[in-house]
């Protein structure tokens, strides 16, 4: 199995080519006191056995600015993929969605809620549909950072864009107690699950292994966060590995490579 890591990012020491420009105006913590460039990715993913690594643009750092996810996978088109940021409300989103896959980047990440931003709009507000027309026209796929308070959002989403694949980062952060909302989105064979270092940390392994079976393995895909979520590379795909040990080789295949690889890099 060759390992896919689907949910990592890169940030720069280089801030004259590339300015930080958060969306909301704060920096992540993270990305200003722990920052991992592309050359540090390569190092950390070699001493985890990570073949790839799907780079998702830092919203909380570069805002829509993706010249850095761009430019590293450019440098290392065998080992990365990207996921690129726009402002989906703007007018000319779908000509900055057509711009970055131009660049090489193969997903279009939405972010509408982060620990340092919590944007006042909608994921299913109208002005995002030609973005989102747009993106899947391309067949890229949308992954997309909502809290579990926003997956009735997601479903609306997903019933207007059925032929659109896409990825829910971290699960929304779903409540164990409360998995309802969650597991009732199975229906659309369009959505994917990001299980992160987020669930691995938050939620009882019993849950994890109950969405992977409500869902399937193949469409649940890990990503370790990396380095937002503290520890070594290494570290947090351990900590995944021992989180689903009582799944199967097959699923294990499916959640640690193929999904992401179905996803990204065909």
């Amino acid at each position: 199995m060759s390992l896919i890591d689907i949910h990592p990012h890169v940030v720069s020491k280089d801030e004259k080519r590339y300015p930080r420009a958060p969306l909301g105006g704060k920096q992540s913590d993270w990305s200003s006191e722990r920052p991992v460039s592309a050359e540090e990715m390569l190092r950390a993913m070699d001493e985890a056995g990570i073949e790839r690594s799907v780079l998702v643009q830092a919203s909380t750092c570069y805002g829509h600015d993706n010249s850095y996810v761009a430019d590293t996978v450019a440098a290392h088109p065998q080992r990365f993929s990207g996921v690129f940021s726009v402002d989906v409300l703007a007018a000319d989103a779908a000509d900055k969605v057509r711009y970055w896959k131009g660049r090489g980047l193969a997903g279009l990440r939405v972010f509408v809620a982060g620990h340092t931003t919590q944007q006042d709009v909608r994921l299913d507000d109208p002005r995002s549909f030609p973005a989102w027309e747009c993106a899947q026209q391309l067949a890229l796929p949308i992954c997309i950072q909502v809290r579990a308070a926003g997956l009735p959002q997601v479903e609306a989403m997903l019933q207007r864009f059925p032929r659109a694949k896409v990825a829910l980062d971290h699960m929304a952060r779903p409540d164990a107690a409360q998995p309802d909302r969650l597991l009732a989105l199975r229906k659309y064979e369009n959505l994917y699950l990001k299980l992160t270092t987020h669930n691995v940390h938050d939620l009882p392994v019993p849950f994890i292994e109950r969405v992977v079976h409500h869902f399937g393995a193949k469409r649940v895909a890990w990503g370790s966060n990396y380095p937002a979520a503290k520890g070594e590379l290494k570290d947090l795909l351990a900590a995944a590995r021992n989180a689903l040990s009582g799944l199967t080789e097959g699923e294990h295949d499916w959640i640690f490579s193929r999904t992401a690889a179905f996803l990204y890099t065909k």
